[in-house]
């Protein structure tokens, strides 16, 4: 099957069902659902324990994006082998490493650097497993039915997120947290296991690779593993993303779905300490973080499901805005309901990535959506983990939480005027190829 959607698919709107019915993605959606709740208990507990442990809103902001900063030094470094390895070795191995990292969290007691260092360490590994994961969707899924896959993890991936909100509060007071890391060590095990046990061992056909390159024919066997993990593969990487980096429209589409994220993700890794600030009941933490994906969730089915492809082009400037402006709210340090409100308002302008999914898949080398998508996610992940770092920052040096987010806002709305700048008027392919 073709993985490129061209566009000569036009305005054809496919549905959940069709999406649904393809078997490899209906398991890769399945386990990356589970993992999220894994993902959303491990990294929220973390930060409750940093912040008990210290007190301080900078190490609480910092524990909630440690995992995510070094991600794009290791899809820099590593992110070839996304397309040179086996998928089913690199997501198997994925979830079994973050099993280990959760589980080490949860039996030793390490100092409060040691245990960021490990998180940031073992995030290096991330891209490569997402990107193999992304690349076998963009090869299932074709035209609308690869926006319709991706709008359908993102409502998973806000239901999941909120369920390990609640998984989190639930098992924290149950069990306590770091036995509620060990929770999550259990459901990545699975998540292991699964892909391990109903993925195929894929043919060279099938997996793709790039030309060329060891490891782009092989099934899961040894050659290709023990050739891609030499200095070859980081110079491969490295030629890569440069690549990718130099092709404006790449590099634009990347940017638009980076930055607003990254700040709003800078305002969420604020949310635990604003609470505290604002001397919230216990547990209202939890509230206030489960209502950004609940806004995610319902704004991601109303656009992937109600609009047609250009229609979702067109909206992504103004769904942009829609992400920023309730945040500015934060500057009057509203209460819980208020805040709430707010932060379901920010969390529906995250369907803005449906209009530019089809459009960056199209820009992307056949030979390289493995690498590319590794780094659209890692770089996203990368700058959701320095946006709280930063804004932790500027919450300490004196503006509060409540400004910090509201600057988090601002910032959101300024890069939708930035975006416009350079957003045409949608077509069957949306951003012209600028080389």
């Amino acid at each position: 099957m073709t993985p490129t959607a061209g566009p000569a698919q036009g305005d054809h709107r496919a549905t959940y069902r069709e999406v649904l019915a393809e078997p490899r993605f209906r398991l890769l959606f399945s386990t990356r659902t589970v993992a999220i709740t894994a993902d959303a208990l491990r990294i929220t507990t973390f930060s409750v324990l940093v912040f008990s442990s210290t007190g301080s809103a900078l190490l609480s902001a910092v524990a909630f994006g440690i995992g995510f900063i070094p991600q794009l030094f290791g899809s820099l470094l590593l992110g070839s082998l996304a397309d040179r390895l086996p998928p089913r070795a690199l997501i198997t191995g994925g979830y079994a490493l973050t099993c280990a990292t959760a589980l080490l969290l949860a039996v030793v007691r390490m100092p409060v650097a040691a245990s960021l260092g490990v998180v940031a360490l073992v995030s290096l590994a991330t891209p490569v497993f997402h990107g193999a994961s992304s690349r076998l969707v963009a090869q299932s899924l074709e035209g609308d039915a690869y926006v319709l896959g991706r709008s359908l993890s993102n409502i998973a991936s806000a239901g999941a997120q909120v369920f390990g909100l609640a998984l989190g509060g639930a098992a924290v007071a149950a069990l306590g947290p770091r036995r509620a890391l060990a929770v999550s060590a259990v459901l990545y095990f699975g998540c292991a296991l699964a892909v391990r046990i109903r993925l195929p061992r894929l043919e060279p056909g099938e997996t793709g690779g790039t030309p060329g390159t060891p490891g782009s024919a092989g099934g899961d066997g040894g050659t290709g593993a023990g050739a891609g993990c030499d200095s070859g593969a980081v110079r491969a990487s490295l030629r890569g993303a440069g690549l990718l980096l130099r092709d404006r429209t790449v590099r634009r589409l990347m940017l638009a779905q980076w930055l607003p994220v990254a700040f709003v993700a800078g305002a969420e890794g604020l949310i635990v300490a604003y609470a505290g600030e604002r001397r919230f009941a216990p547990g209202r933490y939890a509230v206030l973080m489960g209502c950004l994906p609940v806004g995610m969730l319902v704004g991601d089915l109303l656009v992937g499901r109600f609009l047609r492809p250009r229609v979702r082009e067109r909206l992504v400037v103004p769904l942009i805005a829609l992400a920023g402006l309730p945040l500015l709210g934060f500057a009057a340090e509203p209460g819980v309901g208020v805040s709430s409100c707010l932060l379901l308002l920010s969390g529906l302008g995250y369907a803005y990535g449906l209009g530019l999914q089809r459009p960056f898949l199209d820009a992307l080398p056949e030979d390289g959506q493995g690498q590319a998508f590794g780094l659209l996610g890692s770089g996203s992940m990368t700058l959701q983990g320095v946006g709280p770092v930063c804004l932790g920052a500027v919450a300490a040096a004196g503006t509060g939480t409540g400004g910090a987010i509201a600057l988090a806002g601002g910032a959101v709305v300024l890069t939708a005027g930035w975006i416009r700048t350079w957003h045409p008027r949608p077509s069957p392919a949306l951003f012209p190829a600028a080389r």
